[in-house]
């Protein structure tokens, strides 16, 4: 890590206590939370990312969680920390979703968890749409295909286990893309309604949205009727054989 990685202990004053307690934490619910950090083996936290809170750099900021790199032992870790004004009491339910989706090998990995935080595999990489932005030259097409095919797989087993990420239709904010692409965030999911993972992913890539421009001026993109026509089948049954279907027309079932 470099300079910007700071102690846990730092993070109860200012300007770091706005993390540990975004928006606003009591003195008594910072240490609280030091308290958890240090039992769940926390040591340092860098601040760094593309998301900024006060100046302040983070990896990523939601409705439920604000995400930093830390260090657990000599590991480098993701670690979101449960905002104060959450609708959510605890990080227990996102914890136990990640990993059932973890078991068919979706998601970052969990490693630990308690009621404000969630400790994960830190995923190095950029979000979809600007990996795609910076496609160029030969093969762009083949790197593209394979990324896809590898998310749609990934969609696809979470459908399988009926585990509804919930926010797919927004690609470009759940998908990092490093060595291999990560599907990411889980704190809209649930076991507890239709799943839609496949098909949302699917028409954010190819039908409406800024990266679906984008992926069209890298590959072909098959006519809109037979796509959707498909999808529909396929939402009806989610079979192996309906998600080939898609897959084929899609161009990526030899991938």
């Amino acid at each position: 890590m470099d300079s910007s990685s700071v102690p846990i202990s730092k993070l109860v004053k200012e300007p770091y206590s706005l993390i540990l307690g975004y928006p606003r934490a009591t003195k008594s619910e910072l240490k609280k939370r030091l308290a958890e950090l240090k039992k769940l083996g926390i040591k340092t936290v860098s601040f760094e990312g593309k998301t900024t809170l006060n100046n302040i750099a983070v990896l990523g900021k939601g409705y439920v969680g604000v995400v930093v790199l830390s260090r657990k032992g000599k590991k480098e870790v993701a670690l979101k920390i449960r905002r104060i004004d959450s609708s959510r009491s605890e990080m227990g339910n996102e914890a136990k979703l990640l990993k059932l989706a973890n078991q068919v090998n979706v998601g970052p990995k969990l490693i630990d968890s308690s009621k404000n935080f969630i400790i994960m595999e830190y995923v190095e990489g950029k979000k979809i749409i600007d990996w795609v932005k910076e496609l160029k030259g030969k093969g762009s097409a083949a790197k593209l295909k394979a990324t896809v095919r590898k998310v749609l797989d990934d969609c696809y087993n979470l459908d399988r286990i009926r585990l509804d990420h919930g926010e797919l239709s927004y690609i470009h904010k759940h998908v990092i893309v490093g060595n291999s692409p990560c599907i990411i965030d889980f704190e809209s999911a649930s076991t507890n309604r239709r799943t839609s993972n496949v098909t949302s992913a699917t028409q954010s890539i190819f039908i409406g949205s800024g990266l679906a421009n984008l992926v069209k001026k890298i590959t072909r993109v098959p006519d809109r009727k037979r796509l959707i026509a498909s999808l529909k089948k396929y939402k009806h049954d989610q079979s192996r054989k309906n998600f080939d279907v898609v897959l084929k027309i899609l161009g990526l079932h030899k991938i």
